[in-house]
């Protein structure tokens, strides 16, 4: 196995884009030569193997033809313990200074992608990591990878000083559907929450729509707090983007009102308690229905049936605690960080211990 540490295109640059607010075109990079990346996050993948991974420092999002290194040795993945003392070991450094930004199951391989941070701070640097089915954990060379990428308009400021630094939200959460890639994330604008849609293959990129909505646990309208998980899905035959915010708003966008350059308010359609942040979600079906599943920092791993997405009623006065759709809290299914749908039956998750150990495991849909 190698140990070569490759920060997702081995030297990283840093490139000064000076961004119109309408229809920046996307980048085309001759063979050979990999893409250079500032800082590890969110990944999704998109047709014929394409990974899409986001550099939330750059704003930018690369569309990553992965060829050979889209698979292992062994297709499939396998559960490993203690992933992040195997990951800080192959990268020569402590388990205390990995962090796991996102992971993606390839479609085709099924092995699993991680987004990895290695080091804090200044010294921060992003690793792309695969792990096939027999567990073996391997740093992805992109230094051949052919790409094309895509820099978001109007990104917001950096603010180290922050609690939460608007310059590592600009890219929040993305997904691919039919041809389109969905990005959610802040702007450097007033009205700062925003959800875009991109063509694919990358043609250019427009400002996005100005998201707003109702918070019943802070008992306001909000337009400056960013989607940090969403999922593509179909509600009465038309298509949504389903979205956790901050405390814990579940909220429906009709894809169809997605405008460039104009504003759309939401319909909260569940308080699902404040004090809690969603980090990730997945949408599956079992038993003839269909289910959300979102892991969250503070409330546990939520199973919320889609039943009534269409019918409840927008919330528009303020919660103490919870309201609207119900869920379940899976009890099986602790410390939950990451996930992603494995197949018809099970899910991937990354999970940290009461130890603070970080496991990779396959898991029964609940």
């Amino acid at each position: 196995m190698s140990r070569k540490l490759l920060m997702l295109g081995a030297v990283l640059g840093t490139v000064c884009l000076t961004v119109p607010l309408m229809g920046m075109m996307a980048t085309s990079v001759p063979d050979g030569v990999g893409p250079q990346f500032q800082s590890a996050g969110p990944l999704t993948f998109g047709p014929d193997g394409i990974l899409f991974a986001a550099d939330i420092k750059g704003a930018t999002i690369y569309a990553l033809e992965l060829g050979d290194a889209g698979s292992g040795k062994t297709p499939g993945v396998k559960s490993i313990p203690a992933i992040d003392q195997k990951i800080a070991a192959l990268l020569g450094t402590d388990a205390r200074e990995i962090a796991v930004a996102d992971l993606a199951v390839s479609p085709e391989s099924k092995n699993v992608f991680l987004s990895v941070t290695r080091g804090q701070g200044a010294n921060a640097q992003p690793v792309l990591l695969r792990v096939d089915g027999a567990g073996e954990i391997e740093v992805v060379s992109l230094s051949s990878v052919e790409y094309t990428s895509v820099a978001l308009p109007n990104p917001p400021k950096a603010d180290p000083s922050s609690n939460r630094d608007p310059g590592m939200l600009s890219i929040t959460d993305m997904a691919y559907v039919e041809g389109r890639l969905f990005i959610a994330g802040l702007s450097n604008e007033e009205f700062a929450s925003k959800l875009r849609s991109v063509s694919y293959p990358f043609d250019e990129v427009d400002g996005g729509t100005s998201v707003e909505i109702w918070h019943g646990s802070h008992g306001q309208w909000e337009t400056r707090s960013p989607v940090y998980s969403f999922v593509p899905y179909d509600i009465d035959n038309e298509h949504y983007l389903v979205a956790g915010y901050l405390c814990t708003p579940l909220v429906k966008f009709p894809v169809s009102k997605l405008k460039a350059g104009q504003k759309l308010v939401g319909t909260t359609i569940a308080e699902l308690g404040n004090r809690n942040r969603p980090i990730d979600m997945i949408v599956y079906k079992k038993n003839g229905k269909d289910y959300l599943l979102m892991s969250n920092t503070s409330r546990g791993v939520m199973k919320i049936p889609t039943d009534n997405f269409g019918s409840q009623s927008a919330l528009t006065s303020p919660v103490q605690d919870k309201a609207g759709i119900v869920y379940e809290t899976i009890a099986t299914m602790k410390g939950v960080e990451q996930l992603d749908l494995l197949d018809d039956s099970r899910v991937l998750i990354a999970s940290r211990t009461d130890s603070g150990e970080l496991n990779l495991e396959t898991v029964a849909l609940p």
